[in-house]
């Protein structure tokens, strides 16, 4: 019933729109018949991949929740629930190379199988997180343990829980209140607090970042959309230098470095792959077009 309802409104709307003659007393020619026929036939067709699907779209996270990843590999056989990784706490200190080139975690969920006992030997997370990294004026806390006793599982708890943290969401509107606002994502305009000086990111870990070759960095350039009438790609290396180096993107994500070099389309972004590594999961998601259609229609 829900997928007819479907149909017919669509159907009606069709009418009215194109403004069909005798809609109501049906008393259509062949051709537009044909047209009508043709119009419901798709629809129907959308409207069972609409029902198949359960009838709802995926829900959109909320500003707090975009960019957090679940990491499960081995929690739940340890007998404590999964890790809930929020990417904003860090992100607001550190490039994103920094965690994903120098230290060396995977671009996807559960990519790295992180164990207990390599963050206690000073491995992924307990790179910081060791009980004698200083950030500010506070050591961070000791990530995990061989063993513990029945007190110290409350420390575990801080990245070991599925609940929701009221404290935690408090926290990030309150970080959200001081940054430039934007529109999709978790709110945050981030390149802008960047260029701002909002943000001061830390690119280096003692003992674990090499001192890095300074590099030219390469110009902007844009790139031709393939619909008419949208704006060209504007791509700015320097922005993305920033955050990720060179490495996090080459060769593993883009294995040419000359501009057209990488054949992609709009469908292998939405899939995850590309600029789809990254926006949509923790950058600021793709269906922001305005952000990479830039340049203006000449």
């Amino acid at each position: 019933m829900q997928v007819e309802n479907y149909v017919i409104s669509w159907y009606t709307l069709y009418c009215v729109h194109w403004r069909v003659p005798d809609y109501r007393s049906g008393n259509l020619g062949e051709g537009k018949m044909k047209k009508l026929f043709l119009v419901c036939t798709i629809l129907l067709a959308g409207s069972s991949l609409v029902w198949a699907a359960g009838g709802s779209k995926k829900k959109k996270p909320l500003p707090y929740e975009f960019g957090s990843v679940t990491i499960s590999n081995y929690s739940q056989q340890a007998g404590i629930p999964p890790v809930v990784f929020d990417h904003w706490v860090h992100r607001k200190n550190y490039t994103c190379r920094v965690c994903h080139v120098d230290i060396g975690f995977g671009m996807t969920a559960n990519s790295t199988k992180i164990r207990a006992a390599d963050n206690a030997k000073g491995y992924f997370c307990g790179s910081c997180h060791n009980g004698r990294t200083v950030f500010g004026k506070s050591k961070l806390f000791e990530s995990c343990a061989t063993s513990y006793t029945r007190e110290e599982y409350n420390r575990c708890l801080k990245c070991h829980s599925l609940e929701r943290d009221p404290a935690k969401e408090e926290a990030f509107f309150k970080f959200m209140d001081t940054m430039p606002k934007e529109t999709f994502g978790n709110g945050i305009n981030w390149e802008k607090a960047e260029d701002m000086g909002a943000l001061k990111l830390t690119d280096h870990l003692d003992g674990v970042s090499v001192k890095k070759l300074a590099m030219k960095t390469q110009a902007d350039f844009s790139l031709k959309a393939k619909v008419d009438g949208m704006p060209d790609i504007i791509f700015s290396h320097t922005k993305h230098t920033v955050w990720n180096g060179c490495e996090l993107c080459h060769p593993d994500i883009f294995v040419g470095i000359k501009k057209g070099a990488t054949k992609y389309s709009m469908i292998e972004l939405f899939d995850g792959k590309y600029c789809g590594v990254c926006h949509d999961k923790v950058a600021f998601p793709q269906t922001d077009c305005k952000r990479c259609h830039a340049k203006q229609v000449q």
